[in-house]
């Protein structure tokens, strides 16, 4: 058989119900058609001829989604086998390819010695086994945790746009208490996106008309009154890389995650915090936090209250009055606020008594 031929898949839904078109125990049947890309252009082209086309990699979070009924596509096409896994060094920056697994980035001798940040983020992402199928790009292309989301049957915007938002005055605990909308409080679910938001990266695509790069910082967008909308990519555009400065010597970074249990969790709140500092004072600062927003969340505000100051008691208590100073907490996630606050003080604590 031609892999690059389409050929019609069998999905059964995890959501049963009777009634025509359903399989064993009553599961919804869902068809669509798979194919496996030689090369990145023809990845594009297959998926961008085809209305709800899509891309797979590791599938470790589209499968389930398409199961749950979260998503469907007429087209998946396998793009695992690309030729997109390189970790190469260059000019004081790593290109990562989009393939590339996370435990093998996570475990690259210069992204532990470099950028630690990113090193650590990724090791408390998922499990062991989810670590060595997830490709990067998948990664930072995961789509959230909300149980609203994930099954339909509740108000969605980000599912169904228009539908509403059940989470506003539903079960809220492990929702967004910044840069959130009364259309869609959901929190972006990446560790890896939140350090690449703190050392401004790169997002390298390609789509049907050519490369294009991306930074970080505009790749994913704040729900405002489109939440179905997660990020800057056109419909058939390919991440192939992620690009990272490397960090001057002497700079310090650090990823804390908190939550529920230490094993194949996502974060309640994360901090990953750059700082170069001279003796106790410090002279740059990025940071960024997970958990607390619908996307990687960068604190200007929090960031000033540090910028040419001595890291302190009193400096880093002010830097956390200005990153929750927008919060606007609901219901059950107002602990959030106490524990974003604690999470920065923990990480700038740690990493000012580094040496």
């Amino acid at each position: 058989m031609d892999e690059r031929q389409p050929v019609p898949v069998r999905l059964l839904s995890e959501h049963r119900r009777r009634g025509p078109g359903r399989g064993p125990g009553g599961a919804a049947v869902k068809l669509f058609d798979y194919a496996r890309a030689g090369r990145p252009e023809e990845a594009v082209r297959m998926v961008a001829a085809r209305t709800t086309g899509t891309f797979v990699a590791g599938g470790t979070d589209l499968l389930n989604l398409m199961k749950d009924g979260a998503q469907t596509h007429d087209l998946v096409v396998d793009v695992s086998r690309l030729p997109l896994t390189g970790i190469e060094e260059s000019g004081g920056r790593l290109r990562i390819g989009a393939m590339a697994t996370m435990a093998d980035v996570a475990l690259h001798p210069v992204v532990r010695r470099r950028l630690p940040v990113m090193s650590q983020a990724l090791l408390q992402s998922a499990s062991p086994q989810i670590r060595n199928m997830a490709s990067i790009g998948g990664n930072l292309l995961q789509r959230t945790r909300c149980g609203y989301f994930r099954s339909p049957g509740f108000a969605c915007n980000k599912r169904e746009p228009g539908s509403g938002c059940a989470a506003l005055e539903g079960r809220n605990r492990g929702h967004a208490v910044l840069g959130g909308s009364d259309h869609c409080i959901a929190v972006h679910p990446s560790d890896l996106a939140v350090a690449l938001r703190a050392l401004d990266a790169t997002v390298h695509t390609l789509g049907p008309d050519g490369p294009r790069s991306i930074g970080i910082a505009g790749f994913h967008r704040a729900p405002g009154t489109t939440p179905h909308r997660e990020n800057a990519l056109r419909h058939g555009e390919l991440v192939t890389a992620v690009e990272v400065p490397l960090p001057a010597p002497g700079v310090r970074s650090r990823y804390l995650k908190v939550r529920d249990r230490a094993s194949f969790e996502f974060a309640l709140v994360s901090a990953a915090a750059v700082v170069r500092m001279d003796g106790r004072t410090v002279r740059e600062v990025a940071l960024a936090f997970g958990g607390v927003a619908p996307l990687p969340w960068r604190s200007a505000e929090a960031e000033a209250a540090l910028r040419g100051r001595a890291l302190t008691d009193t400096t880093i208590g002010e830097a956390g009055e200005a990153l929750v100073g927008r919060a606007r907490p609901r219901g059950e996630n107002a602990f959030k606020v106490e524990l974003v606050r604690r999470a920065l003080r923990d990480v700038l604590d740690r990493l000012g008594r580094q040496r």
